[in-house]
């Protein structure tokens, strides 16, 4: 698959069903020696400007369910989630 294919897509977490974020609005983690993609970085933001700012969420490329046409489902257990909005 090409970066250019992931662009559009929406990430859903599997457990809550909730759309995360667009890949296009995030940031990759790639790895220098072999060029892997190692995690997603969601921007933390807040919602046009109002209300309180959310963290950046680190996800990691472990974490990716099934990449389909539209969207990406990702599952985080508790603990990743703690660990990436640190």
């Amino acid at each position: 698959m090409r970066l250019s294919e992931l662009g559009g897509k929406e990430i859903i977490g599997l457990d809550t069903g909730e759309k995360m974020g667009v890949i296009s609005d995030s940031d990759l983690v790639i790895n220098p020696d072999g060029g892997q993609i190692q995690s997603i970085i969601l921007p933390g933001g807040s919602f046009f400007g109002f209300g309180k700012k959310r963290e950046d969420m680190v996800i990691p490329w472990s974490s990716i369910v099934k990449i389909g046409p539209d969207m990406v489902i990702i599952q985080l257990n508790q603990q990743e989630i703690q660990a990436s909005q640190k």
